[in-house]
């Protein structure tokens, strides 16, 4: 899953928010120096992208795009579903999307220390152009996956996918809210595993 779906997946816990966030800019167990709640926000980023890469329905949505974009097309899906949890917010969160983002923005900034190097440097750029509210429509997606296609080199083509998020957009939504369901059920058990230990 992409940025907005690891910070939800974190049921508000700030600690576990923080870890769940930046858990892609640490290698392997170079983390046992955060806090150990920070730590345990890692751990469960991990079983979520275990869980989501596995998953029938993701593999769906997936295989759609593999044609144009090979190993490249999880990437696009993780920034689609992205894309429609952000649009149906009020379905997951009764808090709203500018709120819930612009206390995560805070979040960052009161922890910006404690960041990973690779996390300091995206943060400026993410929250000058509000990634993640600007997830709920397709001029923002387009953004971030013309972003994605330029750190490939222009390889990936992945500026293309807008093209294909548009032509299946019922497919990639209706997929998106079934396999979603589920995963919050398996975060909600994971969280709660991780922080009974």
């Amino acid at each position: 899953m992409n940025f907005l779906a690891h910070i939800y997946l974190s049921f508000g816990d700030r600690e576990i928010t923080l870890g769940n966030f930046f858990a892609d800019h640490i290698k392997g167990n170079k983390f046992k120096h955060y806090p150990d709640k920070i730590q345990k926000g890692i751990l469960l980023h991990r079983e979520i992208d275990t869980f989501s890469d596995s998953h029938p329905v993701a593999k769906q949505s997936s295989k759609r795009l593999h044609k144009n974009y090979s190993h490249y097309s999880r990437v696009i899906v993780d920034i689609f579903y992205d894309h429609f949890l952000a649009k149906n917010w009020s379905d997951y969160s009764d808090i709203p999307l500018d709120i819930f983002v612009e206390d995560f923005y805070d979040l960052l900034e009161e922890n910006y220390d404690m960041l990973p190097l690779g996390t300091q440097r995206m943060m400026p750029y993410m929250i000058a152009d509000n990634w993640l509210v600007n997830y709920a429509n397709l001029e923002g997606i387009s953004r971030v996956l013309n972003g994605m296609n330029r750190r490939t080199q222009n390889k990936s083509g992945m500026n293309n996918a807008i093209l294909d998020l548009e032509e299946h957009y019922d497919a990639f939504e209706k997929e998106f809210k079934a396999f979603f369901k589920e995963l919050i059920t398996f975060s909600r058990q994971k969280f709660n595993s991780l922080c009974e230990n």
